[in-house]
């Protein structure tokens, strides 16, 4: 049973436009493996409300998804090895 899925990500917004290209790409490829994505909304680079990582900006993504329960800890898991996002949320829709 699949559920749909939303998830923003902050990549370092310090990376060249490529690496943040790239690093979106590897997310979107991951979770396509798993399931399915429905839309990826890229909001550009945008002031954070409280430093982050020594970060003052950061570029934000949204994608909507669907997948498995199961998948979504696996995620949650790239995300925080994954050393360009410096924050992100899943939430199930």
């Amino acid at each position: 049973m699949q559920n749909n899925y939303e998830t923003i990500m902050i990549v370092n917004s310090n990376l060249e436009e490529a690496a943040i290209k790239d690093t979106i790409a590897k997310i979107s490829a991951l979770i396509s493996e798993h399931g399915t994505v429905e839309s990826t909304e890229e909001w550009g680079k945008k002031r954070l409300a409280y430093p982050i990582k020594k970060q003052n900006e950061g570029y934000y993504v949204l994608i909507n998804f669907s997948s498995n329960p199961e998948f979504i800890n696996e995620l949650d898991r790239i995300y925080n090895i994954t050393d360009e996002v410096i924050k992100h949320i899943i939430v199930k829709k």
